[in-house]
């Protein structure tokens, strides 16, 4: 009859003990939201594309939204903050994300899939590649040539590389692929994927290089 009377108490004990218990780091990010290359992000109510996942954030255009910007992610909760960027001359930034998002060596491959980040070895001119956009998603084309020169109304910006990959508006900072390898982020375009067109892309090393970043690889 004792145990009876006691078993309330033991189960409360074993729930209080249950609550103070430390939670795994798996699971604290659990209910925490992915940072992918691909996906759509918002300054304002400006919507871009997230380049490639760096430790602490991710990488993505100058244009997209000036040093000190908040940015919300592709479900409109708060992702954090423009830590640097740089137009015209070229066209690069990086956003430092908050503790809701986890930034993943991964793109959107707009098929429901995702592309395995490999690193960032340049593609040679003529090959193959593939552009993941928040509006378009998935295009292919190729590598037309390197080293181009796409004017602003507010400067010109060098060193660009030119695709017939297709664009439209929303892609801008999405990420241009190569065997898993970055190549480069979206920052202007010619045409639309209807009738096709034209893309250039800030290339990626430049970017890591100039902030002093870390490129996440799968």
């Amino acid at each position: 009859m004792a145990l009876r009377r006691d078993l309330p108490l033991l189960v409360a004990l074993l729930l209080l003990c249950t609550w103070l218990l430390p939670v795994p780091a798996h699971a604290r990010h659990a209910a925490a939201y992915s940072v992918r290359g691909g996906d759509a992000y918002y300054t304002g109510a400006t919507r871009c594309t997230i380049g490639a996942a760096v430790r602490g954030g991710y990488v993505t255009t100058g244009d997209c939204g000036s040093t000190g910007s908040a940015v919300a992610g592709f479900n409109r909760v708060a992702q954090g903050t423009v830590r640097g960027a740089v137009f015209p001359g070229s066209n690069m930034g990086w956003v430092a994300v908050n503790a809701n998002w986890v930034p993943r060596g991964v793109v959107n491959d707009g098929r429901g899939g995702e592309i395995a980040v490999r690193g960032a070895q340049q593609a040679p001119v003529g090959a193959t590649v593939c552009r993941s956009g928040s509006t378009t998603g998935w295009h292919c084309g190729t590598l037309l040539r390197r080293n181009a020169v796409v004017n602003y109304p507010q400067g010109t910006v060098y060193g660009l590389i030119e695709t017939n990959v297709c664009a439209e508006p929303g892609d801008r900072g999405g990420p241009l692929m190569w065997n898993g390898h970055v190549q480069g982020l979206l920052v202007g375009f010619s045409g639309n994927c209807t009738t096709g067109g034209r893309s250039f892309y800030q290339p990626i090393t430049p970017i890591l290089q100039a902030f002093g970043l870390t490129l996440l690889a799968s």
